[in-house]
């Protein structure tokens, strides 16, 4: 069967063993699991998520599934599409680098929603993680750079691919069915990069990760698709990018693995703006630097700093996660950059005290993505510069596992979530181990 792209992508879906699976992306899908959950909970209680279970619970059916950070209940397609937006809503979550894709948001979702109403061992679940989140990057690859920079949401538009593919793994879909569910995420690929810092930006999320369990379930039912809905002449891949690459769909597949270069973030902003952080916050602490102190400041990046960041007049915290402006301005006063640093009462107080500086970009496309220089201009005459090579949660220096730990604790604690974090970590650390994959889900919700 397998002589298209899509073929070899189901077949690939279809036959990889947990055996086939190298220990440390074993590892690594763990430590995405771990990062989901720390966001999931943080973004639980946010106005997005309660408007939409108010427009959405009246319709939903038996209610067997959990909110994360919530104590209600719903059916198993609305606790996907949930959390799936408590997940991303900050876009604190976790960024596969050369795509710019958030790839658990839309996968774990799905996966811990099936495995509550059906039980499965905790190595199925982290293989059916595995290959969704492998595709959803692969896919990525393959329409990148121009799909991002034509305004498509890349984890919403391939996130639905990843679900459908971790579903299916969960179904035991064989080849043509994989096929077929990978044909009807196809017809639901959507996402618009003009919503993100808008509540609209959650509908796409969330339905990747409802739309997918919804595209395994029909293939499973023989709902059949096209022979290549990936690479075709009208398939996804041509359709959604300007400069297809299709052989990066299964060139190295199953030996060069994508998922295992899932970064994380220990600032909720996008990660262009991680080395600018760290460089204001060295500023900060080493010499004192204030942003009252600031006239202008200099920015040497990758050309995706000036693309997604060059936002002065920012007037929403969700807007102010991608403004160069304001996360210089409050990470020089007050000397960290946590989510309190980045919603709407912080970027009214930049504004209102107009310590934003003009900022200039300089593009150099040879620097990575978590590499700057900054030159800073004061009022007293002085100029101050750094240079961050490698920010931290990039791949050249990764969060530790201690780390993401850490971040639970956090945003359990940003947001109030009075249960023992311990547990959740433990449970994620050892899910390889347990016959029931969604034993986690009871500790991470509220009780009633």
């Amino acid at each position: 069967m397998s002589n298209t792209a899509s073929q070899k992508i189901a077949a690939f879906a279809a036959n990889t063993k947990w055996e086939d699976i190298p220990v440390d992306v074993r590892h690594q899908a763990k430590r995405s699991l771990l990062n989901y959950f720390a966001t999931a909970i943080a973004g639980s209680t946010e106005p997005a998520m309660d408007t939409s279970l108010a427009v959405l619970a009246p319709f939903s059916g038996a209610a067997v599934c959990k909110l994360i950070g919530r104590s209600e209940r719903v059916d198993m397609p609305l606790a996907a599409y949930l959390n799936a937006i408590s997940a991303n809503i900050f876009d604190y979550d976790d960024t596969h680098q050369a795509t710019v894709i958030h790839p658990t948001a839309p996968i774990a979702p799905a996966l811990f929603a099936q495995a509550e109403i059906q039980r499965c061992e905790g190595k199925l679940l982290l293989k059916a993680f595995v290959l969704g989140g492998e595709i959803e990057c692969r896919i990525g690859n393959a329409v990148s750079p121009s799909h991002y920079a034509r305004g498509w949401h890349i984890t919403s538009t391939c996130g639905v691919f990843g679900a459908a593919m971790g579903i299916g793994t969960l179904l035991g879909l064989n080849e043509e069915q994989q096929l077929w569910s990978i044909g009807n995420a196809a017809a639901q690929a959507s996402g618009l990069v003009e919503t993100l810092g808008t509540m609209s930006k959650s509908i796409s999320v969330g339905n990747a990760a409802r739309n997918g369990i919804l595209s395994a379930l029909l293939a499973k039912q023989g709902f059949s698709g096209p022979a290549d809905p990936l690479a075709g002449e009208r398939g996804f891949v041509r359709v959604f990018s300007d400069q297809p690459s299709s052989n990066r769909l299964t060139d190295g597949l199953g030996e060069n693995w994508e998922i295992a270069k899932n970064t994380y973030k220990p600032y909720p902003t996008g990660i262009v703006l991680h080395p600018v952080i760290e460089g204001c916050i060295r500023l900060h602490q080493d010499t004192g630097l204030r942003s009252e102190d600031v006239v202008t400041v200099e920015l040497t990046g990758h050309p995706l700093l000036r693309e997604r960041t060059d936002r002065p007049n920012v007037t929403t915290g969700r807007l102010s996660q991608v403004s160069a402006q304001h996360t210089i301005a409050i990470a020089l006063r007050r000397g960290r950059a946590g989510l309190l640093e980045f919603n709407d009462d912080a970027v009214a107080e930049t504004q209102r005290d107009k310590i934003r500086p003009e900022v200039t970009f300089i593009d150099d496309p040879s620097r990575a993505i978590e590499a700057v220089h900054m030159r800073v201009h004061t009022h007293q005459g002085q100029t101050q510069e750094i240079e961050i090579a490698a920010a931290k949660g990039g791949p050249g220096n990764p969060m530790t596992d201690a780390e993401l730990e850490e971040k639970l604790a956090e945003l359990a604690s940003y947001r109030g979530f009075n249960r023992d974090v311990r547990a959740i970590a433990d449970a994620i650390w050892s899910l390889d181990g347990t016959s029931d994959a969604a034993e986690v889900m009871g500790f991470a919700n509220m009780p009633d």
